[in-house]
């Protein structure tokens, strides 16, 4: 039923609840798992200086390489757990606003199921921004599990 599984990661508790869920379907549909996290630059634009931008750019790309590392030792735990060896695996990275970056991807990659935490490492974000898991399942072209 499913051969692609969008995993939008950003290091959080919810978002490996969620990747629990997405490798345990694609351990039993044999589906492919795209591992996306999204480097919000938008809250960049208008620092005074462009080291500044730069040097925080470089740490949300260390903090997502981790995040996108962390979910690639879970599938490979699981592997261990299920004796399997297929679970198949591929590891993005997007700069802009993650729930844009999250449905281009459902449209450029083919997605056939979204996985992911109903809230992110900043809980606030919801009250001020609207939920980035909220705005993909009203948008998505694909089933979406959100997971709490």
């Amino acid at each position: 039923m499913y051969q692609k599984i969008l995993l939008p990661t950003d290091g959080s508790k919810f978002a490996e609840k969620a990747a629990d869920h997405a490798i345990w379907i694609a351990s039993k549909s044999g589906a492919e798992i795209i591992v996306l996290n999204v480097i919000e630059t938008s809250s960049l634009v208008g620092l005074p200086a462009e080291d500044l931008i730069v040097r925080i750019k470089e740490m949300l790309k260390e903090e997502g390489r981790r995040s996108l590392e962390r979910i690639s030792e879970m599938v490979t735990e699981e592997e261990k757990e299920l004796k399997i060896e297929d679970i198949k695996v591929n590891l993005k990275t997007e700069e802009g606003s993650p729930a844009d970056a999250i449905l281009k991807t459902v449209e450029k990659e083919d997605i056939d199921l979204v996985v992911m935490g109903t809230s992110g490492k900043h809980g606030l974000d919801r009250f001020l921004l609207g939920s980035v898991t909220e705005k993909v399942v009203r948008s998505a072209k694909c089933p979406v599990l959100a997971v709490h």
